[in-house]
């Protein structure tokens, strides 16, 4: 059997835990490049130990010196640094987007100013040796700035530090200031805008609990911008007293230590110093200037060339002032006259380009919002008052009438203004305003009269022919469409326009569509005028009375009768068709018989023996004369006796019997004078003529029915008969 293997390094047979024998080692593990690469990578690219690594680059420059090569990639990194942070905040459209600025201020600042002391070591150091001592990027500033004379390059570094530090760099410290006060001051008002909008519903929790972080942060941030300014105003002043301390010490070190001639001296670390202030001054001189554009931005929501581009194109009226200017100046004598006028050229063709853009783009939203509200637009339902409403008069036209109201030559609504006009010179009635709408369902040609949505009359009509009527009866011997005349029913014809010369001159009535729809109107219209006259037309007329008959209506109205008696007066004068344009005479009637009676009718037959002159001069024929058809007294004597109770209330009973046979004799006699040409009117005493009208009203609407009250004293008469 073999024995075990005798383990030499003195561990393989060991028991665990126990000490290895003496004159043993232990076994060394070897170094594992590999993984020791990995554990750094993974530890740089966590971010916070890369950040305290270059924080402790910048503590490590500030106490150690550097070779000119590393400062140089250490400027040139600065430099880049600045240019990447004024970039940054151009393009990005908020400032919290970007709300780690203060850090990087203060990194940056720290950054330069360890450069600033590296440099300063260097030049002090080997300064007498020659412009590459401190590196050659200072050297690169210093001699391209300076040339062969120095003096020029201490005014330039001059200049560019005043810039830095009396103008960017107070003001943005001062923008800060501002703006973290106000926005500290606005944080309650905003804090209770956001809970108000949750408790109304406008926004959820989530919105809410976001809109209060970035308030948070927008606080935040410009506090820390307003502590953060300071670093950069204290830069600008440590700029100077480094520079300062750069050209007195590197000259007292180099006359006293090195040797140097005063001038030599004067020129090597001057040129040194202005390099490394240029070097130093202008990454701070950027980053200046984006602080202040930082702070700048609060009330912008958009990248800084979006909001430059649209702000300045906005108005193109400016733009072609500043143009007009420069070309102005280009006229001057003496001024270079091309440099004006390419920037007016210019400016006026940017200008004029945007007007037109502007222009076409408010065209295009305009109509585009147009469209989206009649199609988006919900249609508003028509109010019930509305549709309750109800029109007075109304004419409803078919679609093939409808050219009636725009036609040239005759239009129709001219014609109805003037109807309107004769109406209240004729009868002293204001008609109502006439509605004229189409309707689809009336026959192309139809058309309708309404009066209070009731229909009152319709026709027929030819819109492109002449109606022709003989005002002897006889039969009209002209090629055309026989028919009858709407408004009377009178055998009628239609001809073609060209036919209108012979039609005239036989004697014939010629009239064109929209006359015949007027003539038809002003008929219904008269024919209905005291149920057109409403309460407050009666109101309108008396108050458009002069002045002296004012106190007339105080004095009866309505001590002695209302408003709404007086218009059941005019309605009853209205409906016999007299007029009452005549209305102070009108109204003294009314107040002389409520003395006596306060019956609207006996009122009204008081009146209108008021106005007998009026009613006489109205029904007189050709020859001055009234033609008079007396009611005999057996008439008299039955209308009479049939009047039943007493005062006030009496009332016509008749037989009917009784009633036919006075209806048959009235339309006997009068269908016989009107076959001789005579229009009479029917006599009756005072106290039966109402009666007597009423019925002769349903079956004659237009005989004139008097009394001998109504006749004036002057009027002359002649009676053709009795019934």
């Amino acid at each position: 059997m073999a024995e075990p293997a005798v383990n030499t390094a003195g561990g393989a047979n060991q028991p665990p835990g126990l000490p290895a024998p003496a004159g043993t080692s232990k076994p060394v593990p070897a170094f594992n490049i590999d993984a020791f690469l990995s554990r750094a990578i993974d530890s740089l690219r966590r971010g916070d130990l890369g950040f305290a690594m270059g924080l402790t680059l910048i503590m490590v420059v500030l106490i150690l010196p550097l070779p000119p090569w590393l400062l140089d990639v250490g400027l040139a990194f600065s430099i880049t640094l600045a240019v990447l942070i004024m970039m940054t905040i151009v393009f990005i459209k908020r400032a919290l987007e970007f709300n780690s600025f203060p850090v990087v201020l203060l990194i940056a600042t720290l950054l330069r100013l360890a450069l600033n002391l590296a440099s300063v070591r260097l030049i002090l150091a080997h300064g007498h040796e020659g412009t590459d001592a401190a590196g050659h990027v200072i050297q690169a500033f210093g001699t391209f700035i300076m040339g062969d004379n120095f003096v020029i390059g201490v005014i330039v570094f001059a200049i560019l530090t005043i810039v830095n530090f009396m103008v960017i760099t107070k003001g943005s410290t001062r923008i800060a200031e501002v703006t973290a006060r106000f926005t500290l001051d606005a944080m309650p008002g905003k804090q209770m805008a956001i809970d108000a909008d949750l408790s109304a519903g406008l926004i959820d929790e989530k919105d809410a609990r976001r809109r209060r972080e970035d308030l948070q942060k927008e606080s935040d941030f410009f506090g820390a911008m307003d502590g953060a300014s300071k670093f950069v105003r204290g830069d600008a002043v440590a700029g100077l007293i480094i520079t300062a301390i750069n050209v007195i010490g590197g000259m007292i070190i180099g006359m006293v230590q090195r040797g140097m001639t005063f001038s030599h001296a004067a020129d090597t670390f001057t040129r040194l110093t202005v390099g490394d202030g240029l070097v130093t001054q202008i990454p701070a001189i950027i980053v200046s200037t984006a602080a202040g554009l930082m702070v700048s931005k609060g009330g912008l929501t958009e990248t800084m060339d979006s909001a430059l581009s649209t702000q300045f194109t906005r108005y193109p009226k400016a733009m072609g002032m500043s143009a007009l200017l420069a070309g102005s100046l280009a006229l001057l004598p003496g001024t270079p006259a091309l440099p004006f006028l390419l920037l007016a050229a210019v400016t006026g063709g940017i200008a004029a380009f945007v007007s037109i853009t502007t222009k076409q783009e408010e065209d295009k939203v305009a109509a585009q919002t147009a469209s989206e509200s009649q199609k988006n637009v919900p249609v508003a339902e028509e109010p019930i008052s509305q549709a309750m409403k109800i029109d007075q008069v109304r004419l409803e036209l078919g679609y093939g009438l409808l050219s009636l109201i725009n036609n040239e030559n005759h239009r129709l609504t001219d014609q109805i203004k003037s109807l309107r006009r004769a109406l209240a010179t004729d009868m002293g009635f204001v008609m109502p305003a006439v509605r004229i709408q189409d309707n689809m369902q009336l026959p192309a040609n139809s058309y309708s009269v309404f009066i209070k949505e009731v229909e009152a009359g319709k026709g027929d009509l030819r819109p492109n022919m002449l109606l022709v009527m003989d005002p002897r009866g006889e039969e009209i011997s002209l090629p055309g469409e026989r028919t009858r005349e709407p408004t009377f029913g009178l055998p009628a014809l239609w001809i073609d326009p060209s036919n209108r010369e012979e039609a005239l001159f036989r004697g014939y009535t010629v009239v064109d569509p929209p006359t015949v729809i007027t003539t038809h109107l002003t008929e219904v219209v008269r024919d209905n005028m005291s149920e057109l006259l409403s309460y407050t037309e009666t109101q309108k007329l008396m108050a458009e009375l002069d002045k002296e008959q004012q106190k007339l209506v105080a004095e009866i109205v309505p001590a002695q009768i209302s408003v709404a008696g007086i218009q059941r007066v005019l309605q009853n004068l209205l409906n016999e068709r007299i007029s009452v344009r005549d209305l102070p005479t009108i109204l003294e009637g009314i107040s002389e018989a409520c003395a006596i009676t306060r019956n609207v009718l006996l009122i009204s037959e008081h009146v209108r023996s008021r106005l007998s002159r009026q009613l006489s001069d109205a029904s007189v024929d050709d020859n001055g004369v009234i033609p008079l058809v007396s009611l005999s007294p057996e008439w008299e004597q039955e209308f009479a006796d049939a009047l039943v109770g007493t005062g006030e209330d009496r009332q016509l009973s008749m037989a009917p019997s009784r009633l036919q046979e006075f209806i048959a004799a009235v339309r006997q006699n009068f269908e016989r004078f009107a076959m001789a040409g005579e229009t009479p009117v029917l006599l009756t005493s005072p106290s039966v003529r109402p009666y007597v009208r009423s019925i002769i009203d349903r079956f004659r609407p237009m005989t004139v029915v008097m009394s001998q009250n109504e006749i004036h004293p002057k009027a002359k008469i002649r009676t053709i008969g009795q019934v």
